[in-house]
This record gives structure tokens, sequence and C-alpha cells, in this order.
């Protein structure tokens, strides 16, 4: 049995390493060959490319890639026509994933999209696009399946891998003597994983802090730098606002930054589903570029009345959200101290995390891989 993959970005590398991995356990005649990153190279694929060559955002920074990406995207076409597969699985990367996937299957090649792009939310004629790309949708939420039966698109929830691996013994004080805090009160602040959104963020949350320093002599703060690009960036946020002595730094390890926080300050992302699978009360912001931003007002692209995740799977939302013009320093330290000053509130929000958690933790990645070993032709 042979698989193509496709990912993008490293959590899609995560998750085609985890697929991989449970993939084997099925049967030892089985090679992944496409384009990937360490940890599925580790876990046994060739690799065609690197995953970080599809790592382009937005909507108007890929345009400068197009060209790259269509002989990418050509050369699979080609390679994997010449020698088909028994199946493609396109790992989230839904801009680039699609057409590949749509060529693919239109010269009868098996192909499943992993990682459903937010049709839901926005742009949601793709689903159209979707059902022509894919023999079968492999969803993390289980509101997307729900969506794709709408549309009588053949898809599955799989759940969440985070809600999987993510450990719900971790001991916050023990985590905090660990990271060298010693305050009774922590807020972990992550600003984002790209250079766009520390760069828009970064100064927002930084003076965010220096009014919650005012206000709680007793508080500190930990920031788990994504990049070591990225920390020079955030540091002189810091000190432009004249806060820094109040910050831990650390590389990377978001997980054990926000184990160790009563309330988490963040940039939306994938981390406010980390933040509430770990039980932490969150308060999440965002800024759009103007241009981007304006193009999916104009166009009314957005179809969601929520933007962070964890607003979307539980059924009262739990997370306070500012987006654009309303994520100010003013109103993120007024919701950050609202989670601080009531403990009642906190405990209630990590307990509708716990059930979210259970509701997700469904053994994404064994599920995933019977959805393709079946599809495969694997018995």
């Amino acid at each position: 049995m042979r698989i193509g993959l496709v990912a993008g970005e490293a959590s899609g590398d995560l998750l085609g390493a985890g697929l991989i991995k449970s993939l084997q356990e099925r049967t030892s005649d089985i090679q992944f060959e496409g384009v990937a990153g360490p940890a599925m190279e580790a876990a046994g694929c060739k690799v065609l490319e690197p995953a970080e060559s599809l790592a382009v955002f937005g909507l108007i920074d890929p345009l400068v890639h197009i060209p790259r990406l269509l002989r990418l995207r050509r050369s699979l076409v080609d390679r994997w026509t010449e020698n088909p597969p028994d199946v493609v699985v396109g790992i989230d990367a839904p801009d680039f994933n699609l057409g590949l996937e749509l060529k693919l299957r239109s010269q009868g090649i098996r192909t499943v999209h992993y990682v459903s792009p937010s049709v839901w939310a926005w742009r949601q004629g793709r689903v159209r696009k979707v059902e022509r790309a894919a023999d079968k949708v492999l969803c993390l939420l289980p509101f997307e399946k729900e969506f794709y039966d709408q549309h009588n698109v053949d898809a599955e929830f799989v759940g969440h891998p985070m809600a999987d691996d993510i450990p719900t013994d971790l001991d916050a004080a023990t985590i905090r003597s660990g990271l060298g805090l010693a305050s009774s009160r922590v807020v972990a602040v992550l600003p984002g994983s790209r250079t766009s959104e520390v760069a828009r963020l970064g100064p927002i949350f930084a003076q965010t802090c220096n009014i919650l320093a005012e206000r709680y002599d007793d508080l500190q703060f930990v920031v788990p730098i994504a990049s070591a690009k990225l920390r020079p960036t955030f540091e002189a946020c810091l000190s432009n606002a004249g806060v820094g002595e109040r910050f831990v730094l650390t590389d990377g390890n978001a997980e054990a930054a926000i184990a160790a926080s009563d309330v988490v300050l963040l940039a939306s992302g994938t981390a406010t589903l980390q933040a509430a699978l770990l039980g932490k009360p969150l308060v999440a912001a965002y800024r759009f570029g103007w241009l981007t931003y304006a193009i999916a007002w104009i166009f009314n692209l957005v179809k969601v009345a929520h933007f962070s995740l964890p607003n979307l799977l539980t059924e009262t939302p739990l997370v306070p959200e500012f987006l654009q013009s309303e994520a100010t320093p003013e109103a993120l330290s007024a919701a950050v101290g609202d989670l601080l000053d009531d403990d009642e509130k906190r405990s209630a929000i990590s307990l509708e995390f716990a059930a979210l958690r259970r509701k997700l933790a469904r053994g994404a990645n064994n599920r995933a891989a019977n959805a393709v070993f079946e599809l495969a032709g694997g018995r």
C-alpha cells in the first residue's frame, strides 16, 4: 500500500505523523511520500518537499508565492498521475490541497481532506469545491460534520488529536516553580506565532499587562515565545511599555505556560483551544491587516458570530473576544481582571472546558487511519 500526504505548517506535520503511525499499526506493507515536516519524516514519510513550503498566510501574502506553489502542485500531480498512490491525503492547507485533490480525483485517484477548511465560517461557497475534490473529509470538530451533512458531502468527525494528547494531571504549582514564577497570580500571554500577529498585538498586550501590573501587586506574566525570531519584537514591546520586570519569557512550551496560569490572554487561533482543553479561562483578541479585514467586511465573507474556537464549541460563549479596534489595552485588561477577581467564575469555566475535552477526545489518529485505510482498499 502506498499513501501520498501533503501537510502544511507544524500542526499539519503533527497530524500527519500521528496518521502515519496509526496506519503502520494496521500493516507493515505501507509506504508514505509527499510534502512533509520533520515529525512526518521521523515517522517514515519520504519527503518530496518540506511542509514549510506551504506556510503562506492571509489573503495577500500568498499572491507572491503563486508561481512557486503552482509548480509544486504540478510536479505532485505529474508524479502521482504517472504512479498513482492508493490514496492521497491533503492535511489542512486548503488553498493548496483542494486544488491538488481536485486534479488527482479527476484522474481516478482517491483523495481525503484531513482538517476541514473553515467553510462554515467564511467563503461558504468553497463547500462545493470540497465536494468535488475529496472522497472523504475528516473533521476535527463536531459541527463541521453537521455542516457537511447539510450539503451532502461525505465527512466523518474523528475528534481532535490535541484533546487526546493534552495532559489532565498538570500541577500548576510545580510548573510555576520550574518556570521561576513566584507570584500568587499568573497570566499567560500568547501574542501569536507569526511576525505579523506579534507586530499588531504585541504592543497592545504589553500595554494591557502594564495596566494589570499597576492593579495587582502579586501578578506575574509568562510568555512562551513561539520562535526565536519573535523574541526581539516582543521584548521591544515590553520595553516600550515599561513592564518587562514582571515577565518570564520561555522558548516555546506554551503548554507549561498555560498550565501555570490563572488566566490566558492570547491571539485567537489554535492556542484558544489548547487553553480551553487545559481548563484555563481565557481572553482572545485579534487584529487582521487592514486590507484583509476590509475585503472580508465588504464582501460579507465571515458567517459566524464568534471567532475563537471554544465559543463555537460550547453552548454558552465563555471566552471574551475583542476584534480589530475593540482590542484595546483598556478593554483587554478589564476582561482579564474580571476573571482574576472571580474564583467562582474561573472554576465554572474550567468545568465547562473539561466537558469539552471529553467531547473532542475520540482517538482521532486511530479514527482517521481507519477511514484512510478503508478508502485505500485495506481490509
